[in-house]
């Protein structure tokens, strides 16, 4: 047990930050797989914000919780997969995550390359709990460049 007094956030190391950030991106993916509006949205904050793979855009947990319940109960979604590449802190109560991800469609077994994804997620601490502002969801097609994406589609099959 340690008598150290806690550590204000902006004398922590940056470890537990990415920890909880990390966390909080993976409840967010793990709603998806659940095929949970509500459990997707939970991890944004009242007025975060999502760019979808088509582009659409949804504003407001609500929102993101009502569109996503539409999805899930009008289209047999698949199975995320994914690997953090990388998280950063913008400021002690902004983090910056970056990610890749693969979709196993719905009856399958294997990664569909067409439907890999590079995302974003910003995420910030309010009231010393970490909520996701903005997540984008970006179609990783390497136009021109197919060793781009078997690569980053093997990537993903080893992170599964």
């Amino acid at each position: 047990m340690s008598t150290r007094p806690p550590q204000p956030p902006e004398a922590q190391s940056g470890e537990e930050e990415e920890l909880e950030v990390r966390a909080l991106y993976a409840r967010m993916l793990e709603g998806w797989n659940a095929r949970s509006g509500e459990a997707f949205a939970a991890s944004f904050a009242e007025d975060g914000e999502v760019i979808g793979f088509d582009g659409s855009q949804q504003i407001g947990r609500m929102e993101i919780a009502t569109t996503m319940s539409q999805i899930f109960a009008d289209h047999p979604t698949g199975r995320y997969v994914w690997k953090v590449r990388g998280m950063r802190l913008l400021a002690p109560d902004v983090a910056l995550l970056r990610a890749v991800a693969g979709l196993v469609p719905a009856g399958q077994s294997e990664i569909a390359p067409a439907l890999n994804a590079v995302q974003t997620l910003v995420a910030a601490r309010r009231a010393g709990r970490w909520n996701i502002m903005l997540f984008q969801n970006t179609p990783a097609q390497f136009h021109g460049r197919p060793e781009l994406a078997e690569q980053l589609t093997s990537e993903l099959r080893q992170a599964r």
